[in-house]
């Protein structure tokens, strides 16, 4: 008996070295790629340099100043909060709702499934293109449902407010819980109804025993949605850029589209753009290990 165990023990030994060979190769271009990712950002962000690259001057931490004196870089930067904000909430509300709905045994369950989680598989840029196309002032099917119906005095140039574009912009959230009902469907298949038993022999309500006992247990899946939500945030682009362009008056502008304007804008320093970049990835690397630490203090 000693003998089989010790075979198998040297079988997955062997196993786990081949795996382990077999992935080395792409470790290693990933990491390289990476690494020169990183120093080709560092190094920039200290330089005046063009688009062209002929010319590079050391300026010092300039770029950074200019970064970090720059209004609408701030601006930007609430923007992408807001944008990220209104992700996570749908994902915990609307996401968490419509996964409790589809956990129970329902007809035709896994036709809702693929009709929630399609949107998340359609390029957001067709998305936002369909959002814009229906906040559209004149045409828009919005605001021609609110004339519809007697409400014409609602009618908003939604885009075009400064007040109103980024709540507008935002709605396309609502169209983004397909990830989060994926997460909450999948964690909901492993816990043990006999708690919920236990809870309705006790007389807790449908409400008690969404608010009080599923949502606490869902904690972990809670925490990995709002950290994909707000990390997904600082990769954001398309929509912002398609639907309002940062406009009007860089009251939607987003880290996303601050970095491709500061990238496109003639007689452009690169090196502003890679100080812009290196201060999100900080922002970045921020977040995510103050929420590690906040899984790790919880469990």
């Amino acid at each position: 008996m000693m003998s089989v165990g010790i075979s198998k023990l040297s079988v997955k030994k062997r196993n786990n070295k081949a795996g382990f060979l077999f992935l080395l190769p792409l470790f290693l271009i990933f990491l390289c790629l990476l690494s020169y990712s990183f120093y080709f950002l560092f190094v920039n962000s200290f330089r005046d340099v063009t688009i062209t690259f002929r010319k590079a001057e050391f300026i010092g931490i300039k770029n950074y100043q200019t970064v970090l004196r720059d209004k609408l870089f701030w601006k930007s930067i609430i923007n992408t909060f807001i944008l990220s904000t209104a992700n996570i909430f749908c994902g915990l509300t609307f996401g968490f709702i419509i996964s409790i709905i589809l956990n129970f045994k329902l007809q035709g369950k896994r036709f809702f499934h693929a009709l929630f989680f399609l949107p998340s598989m359609l390029p957001l840029a067709l998305t936002a293109a369909v959002f814009g196309s229906m906040l559209e002032y004149k045409n828009g099917i919005v605001n021609q449902l609110l004339r519809g119906v007697g409400l014409g005095v609602l009618a908003r140039r939604w885009l075009a407010d400064p007040h109103l574009a980024i709540w507008a912009v935002c709605s396309v959230s609502i169209f983004m819980i397909g990830i989060p009902i994926m997460y909450y469907t999948a964690d909901l298949t492993t816990l043990s109804r006999s708690v919920l038993e236990a809870a309705t022999i006790d007389g807790a309500g449908m409400k008690d025993q969404l608010l009080l006992i599923l949502f606490p247990m869902l904690k972990n899946t809670h925490k990995t949605i709002i950290l994909s939500m707000l990390l997904g945030g600082f990769r954001e682009m398309e929509r912002v850029y398609l639907m309002t362009d940062g406009g009007p008056g860089g009251s939607t502008e987003i880290i996303g589209t601050y970095i491709y304007r500061a990238a496109r804008s003639a007689g452009a320093n690169v090196g502003i753009v890679c100080a812009a970049a290196i201060i999100v990835l900080l922002l970045a690397f921020f977040l995510s290990f103050i929420q590690l630490k906040m899984t790790e203090k919880n469990n």
